[in-house]
């Protein structure tokens, strides 16, 4: 549970921050913020790994390149569903989700499997 928390938390941060960097993409309030966060993460727990294997040989075709589309849908889809949070366009979609992405694997490389904060320390 806890993990889950922590995801849509980074999730929630990724989002923000995209709506301070990327022209339209907004959002009204925290509780939007927090909304969007909640309905990405279901959206890519549900939506999202039914579209990646339908659209599989054109991902395939465009080298993965594709999957910056598909995840700039999840975010319009979220900012559709979500009353508050925005994404107006479709470069605005994009470089939304690649900001998105960026901060969720950035931080998900100090998360284990299990939710954790897992750290590293080298002493030599």
């Amino acid at each position: 549970m806890i993990g889950i928390l922590l995801r849509m938390l980074i999730t929630g941060i990724g989002i923000w921050l995209a709506t301070v960097l990327v022209p339209g993409v907004s959002a009204d309030s925290t509780r939007a913020l927090v909304w969007a966060a909640v309905a990405l993460g279901l959206i890519n727990a549900i939506v999202r790994p039914v579209l990646v294997v339908l659209t599989l040989p054109i991902t395939i075709l465009t080298l993965g390149l594709f999957l910056l589309v598909l995840n700039a849908a999840m975010l319009n889809l979220a900012g559709y569903l979500v009353d508050g949070f925005s994404v107006v366009g479709f470069w605005s979609a994009v470089f939304g989700a690649i900001v998105v992405s960026l901060v969720s694997g950035a931080c998900a490389q100090f998360i284990g499997p299990k939710g954790r904060v897992d750290v590293m320390v080298i002493r030599r």
